[in-house]
């Protein structure tokens, strides 16, 4: 088959999240089962600067844009995946991340930038870019790829379209003046595509009018068709039914590989973990952490915002340091989140380490010399650093929801007795649950160094690669284009 992946970020070029990451290994793993299959990014200046071999190959005249758009194609390494660029300046060359200026907000032509991005994937999708090639399905990403399918809904002979949900949270809502600025097609402005609650929703044009709508992961596909998870679209997941489904995020394991891993002083693996003992105490001195291989560390990596819980952290915190353990966090997001977390750092230098933004290396080596990693999302679609710490022998502690409930077994005796314990699961969004948990964690950390090896190991066995849940895309794919839903 002949794929347009279209995404608003992929690594390694350009990351804020999830998404990219995605995005940057199911083509790969498409490629590599013999799929033609090609990402599409807008040009941020991260993509043009890091993209290989870049050459303008068309050029595309918008409505209401002065100047044509380029489309560039190159190559996204290490794997080489074919790659389009649309190259528009005016919307993607500027500072900050791709959707949020420097000082933290959302920039204010967001509706334009990504409408600008889907008309370009549109254009490529009906050969209207005169690439000499024209894809067999379109996959897009989230709410900014979400005009694509309404784009394409009216066209003759269109590729078949799949949507993905990577998080419903983030929808893409703007106003109806937005909507007539965009100069879309009258037609679309209404309950059945992209009008909701007298607002223009991107992420409401994909579900409705793609051939087929999944998300990334069988109990988030659940989650998000009741009220409690569904923000006002539940009715919508519902109605297209059979047409909407989950399919399980893997993870790439030329990335994430503790044998291969450059990012971690000590390789190990599932064999010889020898070396996670060596990687604890390299990142205890990283943090300025007293260097002690017996002390039990967890970890924590992601956005500081309420989804993640990292306020339950917060609150659970005096009762790790009474426990003796250490913590070490890396994350940046909510302002407030981030100035407690320094507070906390302060208070208890010798106990807890954080680093606030982002740094690849430092995740890696996180989830290589960790024990324990905390992840006790109120709600995940899918989520990965369960699945890197589970690769990387650091038994998750999470909250059974989303990819988490997917991917993460409890410890219990009938799950260590039939040998597929592989972390400690709690239920409720609440500090008293997640420390409950925490305390088993701690208590069986201390009951015998074999069993906690056990229990590592047995998460490491794993089989979390992409190649999986690449096969599940292909039979989506060929569901779309053998009984098109729209």
């Amino acid at each position: 088959m002949k794929i347009l992946f279209a995404s608003s970020e992929a690594a390694p070029l350009i990351k804020t999240g999830g998404l990219a990451d995605v995005a940057g290994s199911l083509p790969v793993a498409m490629r590599h089962i013999g799929h033609d299959c090609r990402l599409v990014l807008p040009g941020y200046p991260d993509v043009m600067h890091k993209a290989k071999g870049l050459s303008q190959v068309a050029e595309l005249k918008q409505p209401s844009e002065q100047k044509p758009i380029k489309i560039l194609e190159g190559f996204c390494e290490p794997h080489d995946v074919p790659l389009y660029v649309v190259d528009a300046p005016y919307w993607f060359d500027r500072p900050g991340n791709p959707y949020l200026s420097p000082d933290g907000d959302d920039w204010v032509d967001n509706a334009e930038r990504f409408a600008c991005f889907c008309r370009a994937i549109a254009a490529i999708a009906l050969n209207q870019a005169k690439l000499d090639w024209q894809p067999d399905i379109v996959h897009t990403n989230d709410w900014q790829t979400g005009l694509v399918a309404p784009l394409l809904q009216a066209a003759k002979k269109r590729p078949a379209t799949l949507f993905t949900i990577h998080n419903l949270a983030y929808q893409g809502l703007f106003d109806h003046d937005t909507f007539v600025r965009l100069n879309l097609p009258s037609h679309l402005w209404s309950y059945e595509a992209l009008e909701f609650h007298h607002q223009l929703s991107y992420i409401k044009g994909g579900i409705a009018l793609s051939d087929r709508v999944n998300t990334v992961s069988p109990t988030y596909a659940e989650e998000i068709k009741t009220a409690e998870f569904g923000y006002g679209l539940e009715g919508l997941l519902q109605h297209r039914g059979s047409h909407f489904s989950g399919i399980l995020n893997g993870i790439d394991y030329h990335v994430w590989d503790p044998m291969n891993d450059p990012n971690i002083p000590a390789s190990f693996s599932a064999d010889d973990m020898a070396g996670k003992r060596l990687n604890k105490l390299a990142l205890q001195k990283e943090f300025g952490l007293p260097e002690d291989e017996h002390i039990q560390l967890f970890g924590y990596i992601g956005r500081l915002v309420d989804q993640k819980g990292v306020d339950l952290i917060l609150q659970v915190l005096p009762g790790l340091m009474d426990a003796g353990v250490q913590v070490v966090m890396l994350g940046s997001g909510n302002r407030e989140l981030e100035h407690a977390l320094e507070k906390i750092n302060m208070k208890y230098h010798s106990r807890v380490g954080v680093k606030i933004g982002y740094d690849e290396g430092l995740s890696h080596r996180i989830e290589a010399g960790c024990d324990c990693f905390l992840m006790p999302s109120r709600f995940e679609p899918c989520g990965l650093n369960q699945m890197y710490s589970l690769r990387y022998g650091t038994v998750p502690v999470v909250r059974r929801t989303g990819g988490l409930a997917d991917t993460v077994i409890d410890v219990n005796p009938t799950t260590m007795a039939q040998g597929t314990a592989t972390g400690f699961v709690f239920d409720e969004a609440d500090a008293s649950s997640l420390w409950q948990a925490l305390e088993h964690a701690i208590q069986f950390y201390r009951r015998s160094g074999t069993d906690w090896e056990i229990l590592a190991r047995t998460g490491m066995e794993q089989d979390l690669s992409w190649e999986a849940s690449a096969q599940h895309y292909v039979e989506l794919y060929q569901l779309a284009l053998d009984d098109p839903g729209i």
